[in-house]
């Protein structure tokens, strides 16, 4: 593969679920070209409305923004909750079950965000993934809340804070040749197109190159 895509983000925001029509036309575009994973990046108490109509608020923006027919629900928020990590854990816990795809934690994030559900409560979570899986509550719920996952999340959001960046979502594009282009809170497909057509272009470029001259001179 000559690039690959990795995309943070945190299950209950509203930016992310915007920006999955982007990541399903990347991946159509560009399957068998380039490698795509998501990664949770949780999302802290400052990043977190103090209350409902606050949430009501920054969706209204939000939505009129990106010309949403609908208006998403925050009936999922908890005021007072500085993280939302049982719907993060269920959905990182799904990677060990054959759902590292984008079915569960699209499946979370349409509970949350369109239907209001309690995502913060482990057995909302359990319940949605079990519909979204066919995986029993009680399984997924139990390996989300093992060590491993929260190591596992906990790493991810590392890996993001690392990035100097503060919007979810962030999509991060590799290439071949060590470039990298990082877009943090864009939720339109256009500029990661042009992006990774230019890194694209720049990969043939090289393999032209090695294919004519071979490795550079040692010395």
């Amino acid at each position: 593969m000559q690039l690959k895509v990795t995309y943070y983000l945190d299950v209950i925001s509203s930016w992310c679920y915007w920006a999955e029509p982007a990541w399903a036309e990347l991946k159509r575009r560009y399957a068998g070209v380039a490698l795509f994973d998501w990664q949770i990046a949780l999302l802290d108490a400052g990043g977190l409305p103090g209350s409902s109509s606050q949430e009501e608020w920054f969706y209204r923006r939000s939505g009129t923004v990106v010309r949403s027919p609908f208006m998403l629900d925050a009936g999922w928020l908890e005021p007072g909750r500085t993280e939302y990590f049982a719907v993060n854990a269920v959905t990182e816990a799904g990677r060990d079950f054959g759902f590292a795809d984008d079915r569960l934690r699209i499946a979370l994030a349409e509970a949350a965000v369109r239907q209001g559900r309690k995502v913060g409560l482990w057995e909302v979570c359990a319940e949605v993934a079990e519909e979204a899986t066919g995986i029993s509550a009680s399984t997924l719920v139990d390996a989300a809340r093992t060590p491993a996952i929260e190591q596992r999340i906990r790493a991810s959001t590392a890996e993001f804070h690392a990035l100097k960046v503060t919007q979810r979502p962030t999509f991060v594009i590799d290439d071949a040749i060590g470039d990298r282009v990082v877009f943090s809170g864009l939720v339109q497909v256009e500029p990661m197109v042009a992006a990774m057509e230019a890194m694209l272009r720049d990969c043939t470029a090289y393999a032209s190159w090695k294919a004519h001259f071979g490795d550079p001179p040692r010395e």
